[in-house]
C-alpha cells in the first residue's frame, strides 16, 4: 500500500451523519480534528465509525466501479461502445472507474485500523465500543474481500497487501501476501470478531438499518470461506457451519419479484446491501436503466443481459421476467404501461431487477433522484440475500459429496419450479446463475473458481435485434421484427493470467516497486 494515500487519509476525516434509514447516505464534510482530541468521548467513537462510510455514494464503487469486472461474464455486455470498457471485457488492462476500487478499499482499511487501535482504550461504555469496533472489523474484512478475489491468487501472484492496526506508518508499503488464502483467513477472522460484537439487525434502531449486523457478519464468513475452499476443501465445512448460523434468523419471501421492491428493502431476505435515497447513494439502478430512459429520464445503459443468461432460465421459471426485460415484455415506467423494445441496448434487453424506483408516476424526486446525472434511488442494492446463503450451503454440501437438496430446493421451488433430487454440481451452477443474475454476487468469479471460465468465454454472446420500431411505438405494441444476433465475439481466456485482473498501475508506481503487478499484465 502506498504512503501517499495514507497521508491524505491522516489529515482528512470524513464523517457520515445518520438521521434515518432514508438518509443513510447523507453526509457532511468534517474538519481536520487533532488526533490528540479525537478519541475521548462516545461521540468521537461514533464519528469515527460514521467515517467508515465515506465511499458509499461514490460512482466508482456503488455506481459502475466493480460492475466492470462483473460485466466480463457471459451474463452481460457493455451497453455502450467504449474502448476502455471493451478492453476490460476482453480481459485486458482498461482504465475505467474500476481502478478506484483498490485505493478506496485501502482507505476504508486505514480508517478501520485507526478505530481498532484506539477505541479499546477509550473510557466509554462497552456497548458503544462493541458497536463501533464491530463496524470497523466488519468493514475492514469487507474491504479486503471486495478486492482480494479480483487481484490475488494462490499461485505466483500471491495475495494483496495486509495492513493492520499494528502496521506502523513507516511500513505502510507492504508487499503482497504470500497467498490470497492468507487474505481470506484474515477476512474470516475479522468477520468473526465483528459477529461477536455487532447486534442483530432488529436490535439496531430502525434509523440505523443498513449498518452491519450479526447475521451479515456470519454470512460474510461463509462467503470468504467459500472462496478459500477452492484452495483448501476443509473450508467447505466452515461454509456450512456459518450458513447454519444465518438460516434461523432469515426467510425467503414468497414471491421472488417482491425481493426487489422498495417496500421490502429490509425484509426477511435482506442480509446486506447498499442503502440509498432520492438524493444520494448507489447509482446502479440508473446505470443499468435503458440509455436515455426513453427520453424521460437519463438512464446510462451500461450493463445489459445476454441471450445466454435469458436461455439459462427454464421456460416456466418466474425469475426470468423479474430479472430481464426482453422485447415485448410489459412493464410500468414513470406511471405509464409500456411494452419493452430497445434501439439503445446492445443486447436488445435490460435488467429488470432495479426498475421498482422508476415505476411510480411521481418517481422523480420521490423514489428517484431528480438529477439524471446522479441517478440514486430508494431501493436497497443487495450484496447478499438469504437465497444466496442457502445456495452457498448447498454448494458446500454438494462439493463435499453430500446431499444439498434441502437448501437448494428452497430456492428453486420459490421460483415455481419442481424440486430436484440429488442436485448435481451443474444444477447448482445454473441455479446460482438464474437466481442471482445481474447482481453483484459475480458469476465471473464463480466461473473462475469452478474452472469453467475458459470454456464459457470461448463462445460468442448473443442478444436480440429489433428493427422497424420507433421509440414511441413501444408504449403500446411491438411493431417490429426481432432476430437473434451476435453481440460479442468469442474471447480467449488464459487461466494462468486472466483469473485475476491487473492492479491499477498508479498503485504499483506509488508503492515504489514494493507491490508487484499480476503476471501477464
Amino acid at each position: 500500500m502506498n504512503k501517499h494515500i495514507y497521508k491524505l487519509i491522516l489529515i482528512t476525516f470524513v464523517g457520515m451523519l445518520f438521521t434515518n434509514c432514508e438518509d443513510f447516505l447523507t453526509f457532511e464534510e468534517k474538519g481536520e480534528p487533532s488526533t490528540s482530541v479525537m478519541w475521548r468521548t462516545e461521540a468521537d467513537a461514533f464519528d469515527a465509525a460514521d467515517g467508515l462510510y465515506f465511499w458509499t455514494a461514490t460512482e466508482s464503487i456503488t455506481g459502475r466501479g466493480m460492475m466492470w469486472y462483473v460485466n466480463v461474464s457471459d451474463d452481460m455486455v457493455t451497453g455502450r461502445n467504449q474502448s476502455q470498457a471493451a478492453l476490460i471485457k476482453n480481459f485486458q488492462y482498461g482504465e475505467r472507474d474500476n481502478m478506484d476500487n483498490w485505493p478506496t478499499m485501502y482507505q476504508i482499511i486505514k480508517k478501520a485500523n485507526d478505530i481498532i487501535a484506539n477505541v479499546p482504550s477509550m473510557d466509554i461504555s462497552q456497548d458503544v465500543k462493541n458497536k463501533v469496533l464491530g463496524q470497523a472489523y466488519f468493514l475492514r474484512g469487507w474491504a479486503y474481500l471486495w478486492i482480494a478475489p479480483y487481484y490475488g491468487d494462490n499461485d505466483l501472484n500471491g495475495g494483496i497487501p495486509i495492513v493492520t492496526e499494528e502496521t506502523s506508518f513507516d511500513n505502510m508499503n507492504q508487499p503482497r501476501a504470500k497467498s490470497v488464502s492468507d487474505n481470506y483467513k484474515m477476512i474470516i477472522s475479522d468477520f468473526e470478531k465483528a459477529a461477536s460484537m455487532l447486534p442483530f439487525l432488529q436490535d439496531w434502531d430502525k434509523s440505523q438499518w443498513g449498518r452491519p449486523h450479526k447475521t451479515a457478519a456470519f454470512a460474510y464468513v461463509a462467503k470468504a470461506a467459500l472462496y478459500n475452499a477452492q484452495y483448501d476443501e476443509t473450508y467447505y465445512q466452515k461454509v456450512v457451519e456459518y450458513c447454519d448460523l444465518v438460516i434461523p434468523h432469515h426467510a425467503l419471501l414468497n414471491n421472488y419479484a417482491d425481493v426487489f421492491k422498495i417496500e421490502n428493502n429490509f425484509s426477511s431476505e435482506y442480509i446486506y446491501g447498499w442503502t440509498g435515497n432520492e438524493e444520494d447513494g448507489s447509482k446502479l439502478p440508473g446505470v443499468m436503466l435503458e440509455n436515455k430512459g426513453w427520453g424521460l429520464y437519463n438512464g446510462w445503459g451500461y450493463f445489459m443481459p445476454t441471450k445466454e443468461l435469458y436461455d439459462a432460465f427454464e421456460p416456466n421459471d418466474q425469475r426470468r421476467s423479474v430479472t430481464i426485460l426482453a422485447p415485448g415484455d410489459a412493464f410500468k415506467y414513470l406511471g405509464t404501461d409500456k411494452l419493452y423494445s430497445s434501439i439503445q441496448s446492445s443486447s436488445g434487453m435490460q435488467f429488470n431487477k432495479y426498475m421498482d424506483p422508476f415505476r411510480p408516476e411521481n418517481a422523480i424526486g420521490t423514489t428517484v433522484n431528480p438529477n439524471g446525472n446522479n441517478m440514486t434511488t430508494r431501493l436497497v442494492i443487495p450484496l447478499i440475500r438469504f437465497s444466496e446463503v442457502l445456495l452457498w450451503k448447498a454448494e458446500a454440501l454438494i462439493w463435499q459429496g453430500k446431499n444439498g437438496d434441502e437448501p437448494f430446493n428452497m430456492v428453486r421451488t420459490r421460483a415455481g419450479l419442481q424440486a430436484i433430487s440429488n442436485a448435481s454440481k451443474q444444477d447448482l451452477k445454473n441455479e446460482r446463475r438464474v437466481e442471482l443474475g445481474g447482481e453483484l454476487t459475480n458469476r465471473h468469479l464463480d466461473l473462475v473458481r469452478w474452472g469453467d471460465a475458459k470454456e464459457a468465454y470461448s463462445k460468442p454472446l448473443h442478444g436480440f435485434k429489433t428493427t422497424g420500431v420507433s421509440e414511441s411505438d413501444n408504449s403500446t405494441t411491438i411493431k417490429a421484427k426481432t432476430s437473434v444476433v451476435e453481440i460479442w465475439p468469442a474471447r480467449n481466456f488464459d487461466p494462468s493470467v486472466n483469473h485475476v485482473f491487473p492492479i491499477p498501475r498508479n498503485m504499483i508506481d506509488d508503492s515504489q516497486g514494493v507491490i508487484k503487478q499480476n503476471i501477464g499484465y
